[in-house]
């Protein structure tokens, strides 16, 4: 996991307010996903012929594009973990039976692109 492998132990109240956080960031960015852009992860999530990396590449690609689309003052890091997160919980809203390869698919996607981030953050509200 991504806070497993911090130095220090993690406590339950900095997880509780850094979620918060992104959740109060996602409810802004939520408007910006069309359907669309979910409706095609959920095809490539559907397609069993491609493996988890060619859905994480597109997944990539998708949360990359919006992130540019979306004025914001938030660093770019941060507006990309949550519409990470943001599309994950459109696609399994979309389509539940998706559920576990979305979830295990985004949970790859973010531990592989944003790993560093979320530990600096953790440290950060720690201080």
């Amino acid at each position: 996991s991504v806070l497993a492998e911090s130095d220090a132990p993690v406590n339950e109240d900095v997880i509780r307010i850094i979620a918060a956080h992104l959740a109060e960031i996602g409810d802004k960015l939520e408007k910006d996903v069309q359907a669309k852009v979910v409706n095609d992860l959920v095809q490539h999530f559907l397609n069993e012929n491609l493996s988890r990396e060619e859905i994480m590449r597109h997944m990539s690609r998708v949360v990359r594009e919006l992130a540019q689309a979306i004025p914001s003052d938030m660093e770019q890091e941060k507006v990309m973990l949550v519409l990470a997160m943001v599309l994950t919980k459109k696609i399994v809203n979309t389509v539940p039976s998706l559920l576990h390869r979305v979830f295990s698919t985004s949970v790859n996607f973010i531990n592989q692109q944003f790993h560093n981030y979320v530990v600096e953050m953790v440290s950060a509200v720690k201080r």
